[in-house]
């Protein structure tokens, strides 16, 4: 009998060790789409004659779908479970790159105000959203499932984060690389080895998943009766006020490389005024940041099992508003070389650049903090927060474009007092906000309230 319980440890040991590679895997597919959508947007705001906003439309719409789907993610767990959810996400991201492509292939009208290809593209980058957004809904909970939840299972947050870290890196860099200096030129067509290279990507991680065995806790048996719980996520404080603070953390993760890369692109009076292939150096110096936020990640996956994970979330947001502050007030004229690794023209970026580049380290262990924090005590509600935290990572999308508005106006560096006050708020959040003021609602599973009125 030992001999058998044993075997079946260390059969359950292998499948989960399985399932965290899957997950961790899924991650870095969400950060290869997801950052596709700021570098594409300086080859349409230069259409736009530096239109940052209308550059911005991409990512909005990647994100925007995040506040249709993310309800309806959640449900999908329950529903048909976390493979096929997955599988289903791939499928749908290889519909939303392939729609991307066509942009570039499709005829416009050059006179017309908003172009025909334009809005090809607006609606791939929206189905990729509803890709990503399935994606995401699946690897979070599930990885802070597998590693037992609190701080072992920010832990493997953390290193499926690294992953998506390492995407991220590499997208900015290939997107600029392949631009290069904006003309006019330039279109979607430059770029489209690099959208068939991420449907490539999609259909072999589909054809491996599908051979993965990955636990399914919340999937409904075939017959069993929807539970209807006496509460919810919304009634918890510190879920609430998590939910906020994802919302406003990914406007803080994608607005400060998004709009740094259309200030170093830029070559206007606005702009940082670097002299050379401008788009492909501020790609570089952004994929920079994404390279600190893998280390960042790495470094929190070592430390998360001794640090707790709302000390590291105070540290890095009161560090982050420093280093943007900084990065407000040094003036452009104060400048660094760029590394020669990077380019070789001898190009120089402003001093702020960099500034905003290293908070990379402080933003990378932010959106794993945030959750752990917020669904830390939720029990059966956690599936049902998931969702809801998927729905607000429009924030993505509605913050960046705020912040183009106000650089349209204001400037690109002025624009980062928005990104000030969002880090405000997580800083608020670790220090207070996240405590669990609601320990008296019940978590466990109970008796659904259908079957108690049947009872009686």
């Amino acid at each position: 009998m030992e001999n058998a319980l044993t075997m079946e440890q260390t059969k359950t040991k292998s499948t989960n060790w399985i399932a965290i590679i899957a997950m961790c895997f899924l991650f870095a597919m969400i950060s290869f789409v997801t950052n596709m959508a700021a570098p594409f947007g300086t080859i349409w705001g230069y259409r736009f004659e530096g239109n940052a906003v209308l550059g911005m439309m991409g990512n909005m719409m990647n994100f925007a779908a995040y506040l249709f789907m993310g309800i309806p993610a959640g449900n999908l767990l329950v529903k048909i479970g976390y493979k096929k959810t997955a599988l289903w996400a791939m499928g749908v991201g290889i519909v939303g790159l392939f729609v991307q492509w066509l942009s570039s292939v499709v005829g416009a009208d050059p006179d017309a105000t908003v172009p025909f290809n334009f809005i090809v593209y607006l609606l791939g980058a929206f189905i990729c959203g509803f890709s990503v957004c399935m994606l995401n809904t699946v690897v979070n909970p599930m990885l802070n499932l597998l590693g037992g939840g609190g701080n072992r299972g920010n832990q493997l947050i953390q290193v499926g984060g690294s992953l998506n870290s390492l995407s991220g890196t590499l997208t900015p860099f290939l997107v600029g690389a392949m631009v290069g200096a904006l003309t006019p030129a330039t279109s979607m067509s430059n770029v489209a080895p690099l959208l068939w290279i991420g449907m490539g990507v999609f259909a072999l991680a589909f054809v491996v998943i599908s051979f993965v065995d990955v636990p399914e806790p919340n999937l409904r048996k075939k017959g069993e009766k929807q539970v209807k719980y006496s509460h919810s996520p919304w009634n918890f404080r510190h879920c609430v006020l998590g939910v906020v603070g994802i919302f406003f953390y990914v406007g803080i993760e994608i607005g400060i490389p998004g709009t740094l890369n259309f200030y170093l692109a830029d070559q206007g009076p606005k702009g940082a005024g670097i002299i050379g292939e401008a788009s492909a150096i501020g790609g570089a110096i952004v994929a920079i940041y994404w390279l600190l936020m893998l280390c960042g990640r790495f470094m929190s996956s070592i430390i998360s099992g001794v640090v707790s994970t709302r000390t590291q979330l105070i540290t890095v947001s009161a560090v982050a508003i420093g280093l943007v502050m900084a990065a407000i007030f040094i003036p452009k004229t104060s400048t660094l070389p760029v590394p020669e690794f990077i380019y070789e023209g001898g190009a120089e970026v402003p001093v702020s650049a960099y500034l905003l580049v290293i908070c990379g380290l402080c933003t990378s262990v932010m959106w794993g903090g945030i959750f752990n924090l917020a669904v830390e005590g939720l029990g059966k509600y956690t599936a049902q927060a998931s969702g809801i935290f998927m729905m607000m990572v429009v924030g993505g999308g509605i913050m960046p474009l705020i912040q183009q508005v106000i650089s349209n106006n204001a400037g690109y560096i002025a624009s980062y007092w928005l990104i000030v006050g969002m880090l405000g708020y997580l800083l608020f959040y670790s220090l207070v906000g996240c405590k669990n003021v609601n320990k008296d609602i019940p978590v466990e599973e109970e008796t659904p309230i259908d079957d108690v009125r049947d009872s009686l």
